[in-house]
């Protein structure tokens, strides 16, 4: 019997194993962009086609032991009866990728803002390389001065990677700019679940009820911090006072 050649390797239906892999590479891409999909048409936003490759590619780099935490000095801690209130942190001057959203919900402007924040992660970018990702992706948020209701104007923001704080890659959309932060003390307070108008509202008027000096921080522009994406059904959270300067 005459061996088979290594280079007919093909399946019975006749396919090449690299035709194989690329047709299971495209159903995975297809079945990832159905999931984000479905998950935005809950956040009233549309998931267009040319999302499925930076989706594919941010689940791809999905690993937690990936990930850079954006670095902070701890100054206090918080605590009572052995549950932590609040933290005090120092962030340091730094470059962050910014786009500016007035969705008519909040969940329609971070769910559009960080898509278009995948995009320039995922290559869409002058490096043309994956940038990687850090945490928290952030969201400012701005209030009326009684505190009562949320504008609709947000900003998402990703902290470029520390090897790229010099040389930022230059992102491709003209609505996303680099801007660099001055140090800022925060004071950061832990929610889990949805992000909306109401949850954030609550949480800001928990901290402020915390807190022994609000009045420190800025009255009218807060900070959300999350830790997991906008898909994730039991988020990790953050909200963020920002002592004023």
């Amino acid at each position: 019997m005459a061996e088979e050649s290594p280079d007919s390797a093909y399946h019975s239906n006749g396919s090449s194993v690299e035709e194989e892999a690329e047709r299971m590479e495209d159903e995975e891409q297809e079945r990832l962009l159905s999931y984000w999909q479905s998950v935005g048409r809950g956040h009233q936003v549309d998931v267009p086609r040319e999302m499925a490759e930076p989706i594919q590619q941010l689940t791809r780099n999905n690993n937690p032991q990936e990930r850079q935490t954006i670095p902070f000095t701890l100054i206090q801690r918080k605590e009572k009866l052995g549950d932590l209130l609040y933290e005090k942190r120092q962030y340091g001057k730094a470059k962050w990728a910014c786009i500016k959203m007035k969705g008519k919900q909040y969940e329609q402007s971070i769910c559009l803002g960080f898509m278009k924040l995948m995009r320039y992660i995922c290559e869409q970018n002058s490096s043309g390389l994956y940038l990687g990702i850090t945490i928290p992706i952030v969201t400012i948020v701005h209030t009326n001065e009684s505190q009562s209701e949320m504008t609709q104007s947000v900003t998402v923001a990703y902290y470029l990677p520390d090897v790229l704080q010099d040389e930022p890659p230059h992102p491709f959309d003209s609505d996303i700019i680099i801007e660099e932060w001055p140090s800022t003390i925060v004071y950061s307070r832990s929610f889990r679940g949805i992000t909306n108008e109401d949850s954030i509202m609550r949480e800001i008027s928990l901290l402020a009820e915390i807190l022994e000096s609000p009045e420190l921080c800025l009255q009218d522009t807060f900070i959300i911090a999350g830790y997991t994406n906008p898909a994730a059904a039991n988020r990790h959270n953050e909200i963020w006072f920002l002592q004023r300067p």
